[in-house]
């Protein structure tokens, strides 16, 4: 819909200004603000969140990786340079990591998260 409606050349930003150009950095992370700050009035918990571009450029990426979209349709859609680095998401993702921990248990054990002891717990909190 959005598309249509700009009705530009398939090199032209997404998200122009009024004068037609590019958006500066500045002016999305005003935008990303401006918008977050309006959200909390319906969502109080985003006032304690830091909300950036990157964190909605982050979670988008997560977002496409969670459903199984490959690493180089998310790079191309990103921007990488290389699908490499989108990697990074990979290492992000603690339910990737979950799965692929559970695909590889020792014989005679049941896969699932670690628990640990109360003791344990205890030591760390008086570090």
């Amino acid at each position: 819909m959005w598309l249509t409606e700009l009705d530009a050349a398939p090199a032209s930003p997404l998200l122009p200004t009024r004068a037609g150009g590019r958006l500066s950095r500045d002016a999305v992370e005003r935008l990303v603000a401006k918008h977050a700050t309006a959200a909390a009035d319906g969502c109080p918990s985003i006032k304690t969140k830091n909300v950036t571009p990157h964190t909605l450029r982050h979670t988008a990426a997560m977002s496409l990786l969670k459903p199984g979209v490959d690493t180089s349709v998310i790079a191309l859609w990103l921007g990488h340079e290389t699908p490499e680095t989108t990697q990074v998401y990979l290492h992000a993702d603690m339910t990737i990591k979950e799965q692929a921990l559970a695909r590889v248990h020792q014989p005679g054990t049941s896969p699932g998260r670690y628990r640990a002891s109360d003791t344990l717990l205890t030591f760390l909190d008086n570090l």
